[in-house]
């Protein structure tokens, strides 16, 4: 993954660059704003790490620019922590906003949680399920699920291998209090391997005890 780096204190961001070298990111660097404009192309970057305090030009008028290419992740990185000034960047358009100083370390680690949260479905992952959007993906398609049908993949998937009873199911992704009965599991398990399509068969049933997630190798 490549990262395109902004920042003009120079060993700052070499120290930074080495850090995501070792973790095995490829970073272009940039030292002023008009560098910055110049080399960031859309879909080019999976992150852009923007100092606010530029030469040439700031990293604010930097980041209108790259809203205007693409959405690209942008992780700010500023000597100011006025909450004023946090607010205008995420109204730009910014990610995330580091405070300066900063470790390399806590740079490295916010752009792997920003490379976690942001992660597209493609074709090639055959089963993603977006947590923060509460969205399901069969093969880079988003199947239309209701909540419970989202509840219930996501209890199951998260317990992969694990024969769970009908019991423990109900409880779990209904609630204690809930007074349907066990045909409840068995009609969403029925729907939910409907929409699943190629991948209905993850689901296996555990004949006179439940079901359990089971994905072929």
């Amino acid at each position: 993954m490549k990262i395109l780096l902004i920042e003009d204190e120079e060993k700052l961001r070499k120290i930074i660059k080495l850090y995501l070298e070792k973790e095995g990111f490829e970073v272009e660097e940039a030292s002023d704003g008009n560098e910055a404009i110049e080399k960031f192309q859309p879909s080019m970057y999976s992150v852009v790490i923007l100092d606010v305090m530029l030469p040439q030009k700031d990293g604010w008028s930097v980041l209108r620019e790259i809203r205007k290419k693409d959405d690209t992740p942008v992780i700010m990185l500023t000597a100011r922590g006025e909450d004023d000034d946090k607010i205008f960047g995420f109204e730009l358009g910014a990610d995330d906003y580091v405070v300066k100083p900063v470790s390399p370390k806590e740079i490295v680690a916010r752009v792997k949680a920003i490379l976690k949260r942001t992660k597209k479905p493609s074709s090639d992952d055959i089963l993603f399920i977006d947590k923060a959007a509460r969205e399901v993906y069969v093969k880079g398609q988003r199947v239309n699920l209701t909540q419970k049908e989202y509840e219930l993949l996501l209890y199951l998937y998260e317990r992969q291998n694990i024969a769970l009873s009908r019991e423990q199911i109900l409880n779990s992704v209904w609630g204690y209090e809930y007074y349907g009965d066990l045909r409840t599991v068995d009609t969403h398990i029925k729907n939910l391997r409907e929409k699943l399509g190629d991948l209905r068969d993850y689901i296996k049933t555990v004949r006179g005890y439940g079901y359990k997630f089971e994905v072929k190798k």
